[in-house]
């Protein structure tokens, strides 16, 4: 943990920041805020500018139902304020879902939310509440403890399971840029393998699959930290085991994910196997159309390597394992506590390239000039000295000032990404690579 009172440009939501953004990726969904004047405004407009440009969707933004407590409801209560803002929500604006998040106030002062959805259950609304006060973790763990009262509140229960289905999380709407893109390449693959996959977020996703979801046979969590508490949750509410994975970029991962899971789920050898010859051989053919370029133009280089628990090791081991860079720094930014950080030092120390990365868990941006400088020592003045050059940084837009400080290329792809649009990009599994490779190597020869 950071041992200093404050993060320096933290890199991402509030808790109640993280849960907006997840009930605003659900379809048919309209959250209410029960949180102080002005969270959600904040929250809107911190989103436009760090998601890629993300929009607001159904009823998020400035549109979102808020409670908008003061100080007349901080001293004396904000439940008959909640109450109003629920029913006349209810009134006003269509929905399949309504869900209560509360913000760090709310929470502060203990006001009972679960009473109201209640009462408002009991006369046939469909909603539900999640505690997501601020001050309970970053946005990560806000979509945590949404899915967690999504599986407890709204996932029916079902007897039996439907064999092959599963459901797919960990990949987090807003906190990542790349959230659509991503969750569309993995389902695309489990498809692939026969499985029936839902993911409850995305372009086709609907209220119905959420609502479904206790039927799955197994739950796959895209993430060694993100959803698998609620994983957890699943497994109690509804009896599905689950399988945590490291988010697969590139073939050596996507492979590693395609087996996993085929073992987890009953899927034969021959038909993962099938798969990931199809689709190494399809993504090879690609590369082979740029290795001399790459070859003889030179445009291996030394990476700096900035990013969540998801993607800094996924990224590090792309580049280590498959792409020929050599990611001398790996920064994991989030705020992890001590004893959940084993996952990701364990995925960067058995890289199959072999190679060894400098880790470090950091939450201020200024910091990782200060690390790199401990990992790769700057030159005092020697005639002859190896420079860290060519080199490239992989991180948000946080780091682009670092990059030019060391006279390296960068590119934007963790978390907040305010100098890049993106619509339905993605840079997991194999597809994924090769669109995170062209974007790397467009920096590159843009700057020849």
């Amino acid at each position: 943990m950071a041992t200093n009172t404050f993060i320096e440009r933290q890199r991402s939501f509030c808790a109640l920041g993280g849960a907006l953004l997840t009930a605003t990726a659900l379809a048919d969904t309209v959250p209410i805020l029960h949180a102080s004047m002005g969270c959600g405004t904040s929250i809107y407009f911190n989103q436009i500018g760090s998601t890629g440009y993300l929009g607001a969707g159904y009823c998020g933004g400035t549109a979102t139902p808020s409670s908008n407590v003061g100080e007349n409801e901080i001293v004396f209560g904000g439940i008959d304020r909640l109450r109003e803002q629920v029913g006349n929500t209810l009134k006003i604006v269509e929905g399949k879902l309504y869900i209560i998040l509360t913000g760090c106030m709310t929470d502060i002062i203990g006001d009972d939310i679960q009473a109201v959805v209640r009462e408002f259950k009991a006369e046939g609304a469909p909603l539900i509440g999640a505690e997501t006060g601020g001050f309970k973790g970053d946005g990560y763990r806000g979509y945590d403890l949404l899915l967690q009262a999504l599986f407890r509140d709204f996932v029916e229960q079902k007897a039996e399971k439907v064999k092959k289905k599963v459901n797919l999380w960990g990949i987090v709407p807003g906190q990542d840029p790349f959230w659509r893109g991503n969750l569309r390449n993995l389902s695309d693959l489990l498809e692939r393998l026969g499985l029936q996959v839902n993911t409850f977020f995305g372009d086709d996703a609907g209220l119905e699959e959420l609502k479904s979801a206790g039927d799955a046979e197994l739950n796959i969590v895209a993430s060694r930290t993100y959803g698998v508490e609620a994983a957890r949750v699943f497994e109690e509410v509804h009896g599905t085991p689950f399988l945590s994975t490291a988010l697969p970029i590139g073939p050596t991962a996507t492979a590693a994910f395609l087996r996993q899971v085929a073992s987890a789920a009953g899927v034969p050898t021959g038909t993962v196997e099938a798969l990931i010859a199809a689709e190494a051989g399809r993504y090879y053919r690609h590369i082979d159309r740029i290795a001399d370029a790459y070859n003889d133009l030179d445009f291996q280089r030394y990476a700096v390597v900035v990013g969540d628990a998801n993607y800094a090791p996924a990224l590090t081991g792309f580049l280590a394992n498959d792409f020929g860079w050599l990611p001398e720094l790996t920064v994991v930014t989030d705020d992890i506590p001590e004893d959940r950080r084993d996952p990701v030092r364990t995925d960067l120390a058995d890289l199959a390239s072999g190679y060894k990365t400098g880790l470090v868990f950091e939450t201020d941006t200024s910091e990782v000039a200060r690390h790199l400088a401990a990992a790769w020592p700057r030159s005092n003045g020697q005639r002859l000295y190896d420079a860290f050059s060519p080199a490239f940084v992989v991180g948000s837009a946080l780091d682009r000032e670092f990059a030019i400080g060391i006279g390296a290329g960068h590119l934007s792809v963790s978390f907040p990404v305010g100098n890049r649009v993106v619509l339905n990009r993605g840079y997991a599994g194999y597809e994924g690579a090769m669109s995170l490779i062209e974007d790397l190597l467009s920096v590159v020869v843009a700057a020849r």
